[in-house]
């Protein structure tokens, strides 16, 4: 496990999360659990593609810096929305570059990264057993490529994403500043 912390004040005491890694990894499930735990709105950034870039991703071709643009400016969005409104969030979204975190972290300054990952294979397996996604595994050694780890001043943690969801939503909820121990949800 890495920690990677800045001295960064959190701006509200609801955090937003973003949980992030390449296809397979287990962002959505990791992400669900977490925000049910945290009790704060769940979005999947898949859910804010536009079609043309689904059909893109879905012919197996990557998206490039264009295409992730205003999808990422969408993300940064429902960040902001949920850090002004106070109740926080949770996001489960690729965010493979520090560029990418870097707006994302516009939209939300305090936003807390959780980093999943998991060897090349089983993340291999993992795509081609699923059926309702439209992430090829041809995709996933262009992601694996990109995929630039957590930096100092980024708020957040990595974790092997071969544990289950349930390991690393307790890591998140013993590093997030924003909870005290008497805080916790679980207390």
């Amino acid at each position: 496990m890495t920690v990677v912390e800045s001295t960064q004040d959190p701006l509200s005491r609801a955090p937003c999360v973003v949980v992030m890694g390449v296809s397979g990894t287990g962002k959505t499930t990791t992400a669900r659990l977490l925000a049910r735990r945290l009790g704060v709105p769940f979005a999947d950034a898949d859910d804010l593609h536009s079609r043309a870039d689904i059909d893109k991703m879905a012919s197996g071709l990557p998206l490039d810096d264009s295409d992730r643009g205003p999808w990422l400016a969408a993300v940064g969005d429902w960040l902001r929305a949920r850090t002004a409104a106070g109740t926080g969030g949770v996001m489960a979204c690729s965010a493979l570059k520090r560029r990418y975190r870097d707006v994302l972290r516009t939209g939300a300054p305090g936003v807390y990264f959780l980093l999943l990952t998991a060897d090349r294979d089983e993340l291999l397996a993992r795509i081609t057993g699923r059926t309702e996604h439209f992430m090829p595994a041809a995709l996933l050694d262009s992601q694996l490529a990109a995929l630039e780890p957590l930096q100092p001043g980024e708020r957040g943690v990595a974790l092997h994403g071969s544990r289950n969801a349930q390991h690393a939503v307790e890591v998140v909820m013993r590093s997030l500043p924003e909870y005290t121990a008497q805080d916790r949800p679980d207390r």
